[in-house]
């Protein structure tokens, strides 16, 4: 297993500015915000650009709000990797939870992800995958959708899975944006342990599969996730329904949960034991004009040979 810090940089709809001062400066399409960032201790380099700021985000009271103007309720931006010819398409939002609708971090992951269903699609053609066809992916916690819509958009049958309605509501918007086919992306709120143990049950099976759980959250029925608890329990479950065919993938994502990569290398290994083809590390974004970063989240990844 390599360890492997993943970095992006920009692309045209996004920019990390600056940041310092335990906040960071960002531009989504034409809008320049203000977020909190408990990882940016150091000062600001470029103080000037601080005041071209539309709206910045404040905890107050252990409640989240947003101040400025000229920020509209929704604006669209793209994620385009032209090499791989993907275009996607999504809307974002000022939430109450300090997110736009888009963790930008997660563009290599993007990218990763289209490696392998352009992998997965050539094998179904020679009758590798799981479907008979297409090779299904299962996005769990798949909030806002655009892995969901990278998957679908090079022909992968995706089963996108989020407690929240309003989410599954936002990635249907999203995938309808970047020009996704309806019957591509099957939605489900659900809990995501009782629909994967399910999914075991009925002998359902995924050529690949996207994990990312928040560090606590809870299901639409009142269930309570605890990342710390329910982790590895979701881990064996999920090994249930893995492929084993070559060419299967699995990516679990984290944030905000004070775990160091390592940590969740060693929790997917204690489920799916030693893993040689493969990565983890942390998810970096770096400041243009700068050789700064700031740590957004770890990963695990890996794919059967």
């Amino acid at each position: 297993m390599k360890n492997n810090n993943l970095t992006v940089g920009t692309w045209p709809d996004y920019e990390l500015l600056d940041s310092g001062d335990n906040k960071k400066l960002e531009r989504f399409g034409p809008h320049v915000l203000i977020r909190p960032e408990t990882q940016a201790i150091w000062k600001p380099l470029r103080p000037e650009l601080w005041e071209s700021a539309k709206a910045e985000f404040h905890f107050d009271g252990g409640k989240g709000s947003w101040s400025g103007h000229g920020v509209p309720e929704t604006w669209d931006i793209s994620w385009d990797d032209e090499a791989k010819k993907t275009d996607a398409r999504f809307s974002l939002r000022l939430t109450a939870f300090k997110h736009t609708g888009v963790f930008p971090e997660q563009a290599p992951n993007w990218e990763w992800i289209v490696e392998r269903v352009k992998t997965l699609t050539k094998n179904a053609a020679q009758g590798g995958s799981t479907s008979g066809g297409k090779p299904k992916v299962l996005n769990l916690f798949g909030y806002t959708g655009i892995a969901s819509i990278v998957a679908a958009k090079h022909g992968a049958i995706v089963t996108h899975l989020d407690a929240s309605k309003q989410s599954n509501a936002w990635a249907k918007e999203n995938a309808a944006l970047s020009s996704v086919p309806t019957d591509a992306i099957r939605y489900i709120t659900d809990d995501a342990l009782k629909f994967v143990e399910r999914e075991a049950r009925r002998g359902s099976i995924y050529d690949g599969i996207i994990l990312d759980p928040p560090a606590f959250g809870r299901g639409p029925d009142g269930e309570v996730w605890k990342i710390e608890e329910n982790i590895c329990t979701l881990l064996d479950a999920v090994k249930k329904i893995f492929s084993q065919k070559s060419g299967s993938f699995f990516l679990l994502n984290g944030y905000a949960a004070g775990y160091a990569p390592q940590s969740f290398l060693q929790a997917v290994e204690s489920s799916f034991g030693t893993i040689k083809d493969g990565e983890f590390g942390e998810l970096r974004i770096k400041e243009i004009d700068s050789t700064r970063s700031i740590s957004s989240g770890i990963y695990v990844r890996f794919v059967l040979q």
